[in-house]
C-alpha cells in the first residue's frame, strides 16, 4: 500500500518545477542527487527537462540530461523537450538533447513539425544535422 503525500510534500515537489522554469540549475540538481526524480511529471505530463528547455534554460537542460532524465517524455499536449527548445529556438539545449538521443520526429507535436509550422529553417537544419 501507497501513502498519500502530505500537502507539505506536494507544495515541495511542486516547487520543483518552478526551479526548472527559472533555470535554477544549482537548486535543482541538488533535490535530484538528494532523491528527487529526475524525471519528475506534472498534471500536464510536463518533466522538469521540458519546462527548462520550454523556458530555454540549456544549462539545466544538459544538466538533468546528464543526471538521466529521459528525452523522449512527451506530454499531455503531444510535445517534448525538443519540440520545446525548438519553439524557443534554443540552438544550445537543442544540441544538448539531440546528443542525448532525442528524436526529431517523437510525437504528435514533434521538434520537426514545430520547425516546419514555425517556419524556423536554421532549426530544421540543426535538427537534421543529428540524422
Amino acid at each position: 500500500m501507497t501513502e498519500a503525500l502530505t500537502d507539505e510534500e506536494l507544495t515541495f515537489l511542486r516547487s520543483m518545477f518552478d526551479l526548472a522554469r527559472a533555470g535554477d540549475t544549482e537548486r535543482l540538481v541538488q533535490a535530484v542527487d538528494a532523491g528527487i526524480p529526475v524525471n519528475l511529471t506534472n498534471e500536464s505530463g510536463n518533466s522538469l527537462l521540458i519546462l527548462a528547455a520550454y523556458h530555454d534554460h540549456p544549462d539545466t537542460v544538459r544538466t538533468l540530461l546528464d543526471r538521466g532524465a529521459d528525452p523522449a517524455r512527451i506530454n499531455d499536449q503531444g510535445q517534448t523537450a525538443l519540440g520545446a527548445a525548438v519553439f524557443r529556438r534554443s540552438e544550445r539545449s537543442v544540441t544538448h538533447l539531440m546528443a542525448a538521443g532525442a528524436d526529431p520526429a517523437l510525437g504528435p507535436r514533434s521538434a520537426l513539425d514545430i520547425a516546419h509550422f514555425f517556419d524556423l529553417p536554421e532549426m530544421l537544419a540543426l535538427l537534421r544535422r543529428g540524422e
